[in-house]
């Protein structure tokens, strides 16, 4: 692990986003800082939804790491994060990333972790840059659910559209969950890897790698966004930008913000 990030671990915050979030403002931050709280009170997912992590049933940390670009070159860091998330939980479980493909872990556009339908994790981005000649300070925030029964919390269920996951179901026969601070760890050394790689030489290195873990690549899809369903057709992989394709009936359109979900088959 990079000896540059600053780790630090508290009992219960309200959003570990917000903290680095108001260091960043401040202008107090100077290296790489990974944030990880057991519980979080408020909390942040993407588009205003709130992430529940209580102790012991959800992983919930994030990482503010300076990026040698301006935000507007950082297109697909997202991707990169979700790539970063599998390396994580590939080296905190011992196993290799065939195997956790065969297990049905997949990369949903543009930022959810699911196995099958089921979602596991979200990541959340945020910052900027404060001036033209500063480093853009980027937040990422990162929630997975460790165990599977957290499906039966009714604030989640009232979150969630559909089934919710855990990292206990990519476990082998008689393998027991690591320790969160273990996953933690391995999850912080994958981003620092994948950042600095990104943050040198940019998004397209990462295309392939990230279209190789892609749920939906020639799925029926449409795309929605503060709920209202607009564009429909096939999904066909992410461009060099990170923009997610779809090939409708008359053109292939480029989707750079929004949700994209499975269209059931009639």
């Amino acid at each position: 692990m990079n000896g540059n990030c600053i780790l630090e671990r508290v009992a219960e915050t309200r959003s570990t986003n917000d903290d680095l979030m108001a260091r960043w403002r401040a202008g107090t931050l100077i290296d790489p800082v990974a944030r990880f709280s057991k519980k979080q009170t408020h909390g942040k997912g993407r588009a205003g939804r709130t992430w529940y992590a209580q102790a012991g049933d959800s992983l919930a940390f994030s990482l503010a790491f300076p990026f040698h670009k301006s935000p507007a070159e950082l297109s697909g860091l997202s991707l990169v994060a979700g790539l970063a998330v599998i390396e994580g939980i590939c080296s905190a479980l011992n196993t290799n990333e065939r195997m956790l493909y065969q297990q049905g872990l997949r990369l949903k556009w543009p930022n959810d972790i699911v196995i099958g339908h089921a979602k596991v994790g979200g990541i959340l981005i945020e910052g900027g840059q404060s001036s033209p000649n500063d480093p853009s300070w980027m937040i990422i925030g990162v929630g997975l659910n460790v165990r599977s029964h957290i499906s039966e919390a009714a604030e989640l269920k009232a979150n969630h559209s559909g089934p919710i996951g855990g990292l206990d179901q990519l476990l082998m026969q008689a393998q027991i969950l690591p320790d969160l601070d273990y996953i933690w760890l391995n999850l912080v050394s994958a981003f620092e890897r994948l950042c600095t790689e990104f943050d040198q030489h940019g998004f397209e290195s990462f295309m392939q790698r990230w279209s190789d873990w892609d749920a939906y690549q020639g799925e029926p899809v449409f795309t929605s966004h503060l709920g209202e369903k607009n564009i429909e057709g096939v999904a066909s992989g992410i461009d060099h930008t990170g923009a997610y394709q779809i090939h409708t009936d008359h053109a292939m359109v480029a989707i750079h913000a929004g949700d994209v979900s499975l269209r059931r088959q009639a």
